[in-house]
């Protein structure tokens, strides 16, 4: 393993790996990039995380950080994406991220997988996830990011699922009640930094040229 920089563990589309890459591009932490199929995954990645999910970082005192929430911490620890939220703040990050991460990703994995989940219709399983919008709706409409006046790490912590959300259904949710909603993820998916994120890159192979990132400007 290279012990020059971090070595991070990414899946392009999986939206855990997505917010950590966000994180990771918006206070410049480099690392190496080792982009993983999951039907494919490297022993590399196993060995140090049995469980085999992604995203994990590896950093250069041995250290294996397996949630996407800490890797996110870890990168902009000393930033101005975290570092601007005062205490209350940051109480309120947390309980906004917990929701998404757990009641509002179980409504998005039914609505769009609701084949799977015959117990109730597609359009339940939005509702349920629109319990969720109602709220991020709700903050937008006091300031520009979920937290302030800028977009801050919860922002990137979020922005990924909702983005999940609205792709099962684009024409719906661009016809919702969700304004602000719309606006916020819009700016995001037109933005340099979402195309900078979701470069594709090629599967790693152990041997293979080390792929810093985030890449250089004219890479």
């Amino acid at each position: 393993m290279s012990a020059n920089y971090p070595i991070f563990y990414s899946f392009r589309r999986c939206p855990y790996a997505m917010r950590a890459r966000l994180a990771l591009v918006m206070a410049e932490r480099e690392v190496e990039l080792r982009e993983v199929v999951l039907k494919d995954k490297p022993a590399e990645l196993l060995k140090i995380s049995p469980k085999g999910t992604v995203p994990v970082l590896f950093d250069t005192d041995q250290n294996v950080i397996e949630e996407s929430l800490d890797i996110m911490l870890w990168a902009a620890e000393h930033h101005a994406i975290w570092q601007s939220l005062d205490e209350q703040q940051r109480k309120e990050a947390f309980i906004l991220i917990e929701e998404n991460d757990v009641s509002f990703k179980q409504a998005l994995d039914r609505y769009k997988y609701a084949d799977r989940y015959p117990e109730h219709s597609e359009q339940y399983y939005r509702q349920q996830g629109e319990q969720f919008l109602s709220k991020l709706e709700y903050r937008l409409n006091q300031q520009i990011g979920l937290m302030s006046d800028t977009l801050t790490l919860v922002d990137f912590a979020i922005l990924p699922f909702v983005r999940q959300f609205a792709l099962v259904n684009w024409d719906w949710f661009s016809n919702a009640d969700y304004p602000r909603l719309q606006n916020w993820l819009n700016g995001f998916l037109q933005s340099d930094l979402f195309t900078q994120i979701m470069h594709k890159y090629p599967q790693w192979h152990s041997g293979d040229e080390i792929i810093l990132f985030p890449a250089a400007p004219n890479q």
